[in-house]
């Protein structure tokens, strides 16, 4: 990083600091102490990193002093300048084809021998074929493909983290406190069904039923597992449907709130659920959603 770079870190630095302390000021003095958010001394590995929901959860990790593995499939440009804007000591993009469980243990190794540790997975990559395809037409490579990226990874990333989580508590002797957060990413879809999409939903809906089987598995261990399930949201891979005027004046009515959200919406209860303030909370679904489907 050039030295203007590193200059313009630290002024941003201040200027956070200082809207932080300006804020603080200007509430009532109740007694209380106000608190954050922070992720001090935690590594996390969020995968689809780049863009849309993963940058925003990058980005909001980071503010709350996370260090940061991410990882990418193709936007290298994205996520080099996503890595400088967080600051690259504290965040680290890595490229991967997270398309089966050998890729996922990769990703996972790569995260550990650059920071040392792993404490948090964000399962939040994924694809949604875009076209509609009835179940009679839809092509056993695609079917395998969706599969593969959007369940297949997600089970490799969850072995090999908790793996890497489990070693650090026994290398540890931790007797309390969370030896780890999981936080999966479904959808609507993977509640609610999608017609011509069932290799999506199916995905999704898999991610759910993990969710919980896991949660009852690892508390034992102090491993916690929860699933934001996210509706329609301002991102690339939505952007075709939503931009489409038919479409996206249907889909916007299906919303009670009458928008779609936004990735700032998603990754803030993310990153809630990696914090001690959800100490109580493991195998839930997190519908963030506008209303659109109010159901557990």
């Amino acid at each position: 990083m050039f030295a203007h770079e590193h200059f313009r870190e630290r002024v941003n630095r201040w200027e956070l600091s200082a809207q932080r302390l300006a804020f603080a000021a200007s509430r009532p003095q109740t007694g209380a102490m106000p608190f954050a958010l922070s992720l001090a001394g935690k590594v996390a590995l969020i995968t689809g990193g780049s863009r849309g929901i993963g940058a925003a959860t990058v980005r909001m990790f980071a503010a709350a002093d996370a260090k940061v593995a991410f990882s990418y499939q193709r936007a290298r440009s994205q996520a080099d300048e996503l890595a400088a804007e967080c600051g690259s000591a504290n965040c680290h993009a890595i490229a991967s084809d997270l398309n089966s469980p050998e890729a996922a243990r990769k990703l996972v190794a790569a995260t550990v021998e650059h920071f040392g540790r792993l404490d948090i997975l964000v399962a939040n990559h994924g694809v949604w074929p875009a076209e509609d395809v009835p179940i009679n037409r839809m092509s056993d490579q695609q079917w395998r493909s969706t599969i593969s990226i959007n369940l297949d990874s997600v089970f490799g990333l969850v072995k090999y983290s908790v793996a890497q989580m489990k070693s650090q508590m026994k290398a540890q002797k931790r007797a309390s406190g969370a030896a780890g957060h999981i936080v999966l990413i479904s959808s609507t879809s993977g509640q609610r069904g999608e017609a011509f999409h069932c290799d999506y939903s199916a995905t999704k809906g898999a991610i759910i039923s993990l969710t919980k089987s896991l949660g009852a598995e690892l508390a034992k261990d102090g491993i916690y597992v929860n699933c934001v399930a996210p509706g329609w949201v301002d991102t690339d891979m939505s952007k075709p449907a939503l931009d489409d005027p038919q479409t996206g004046e249907v889909i916007r009515r299906t919303i009670p709130l009458g928008r779609v959200g936004k990735p700032e919406e998603i990754a803030a209860p993310i990153l809630f659920l990696c914090t001690e303030h959800a100490g109580f909370i493991t195998g839930e679904i997190f519908n963030v959603n506008g209303g659109a489907v109010l159901v557990g």
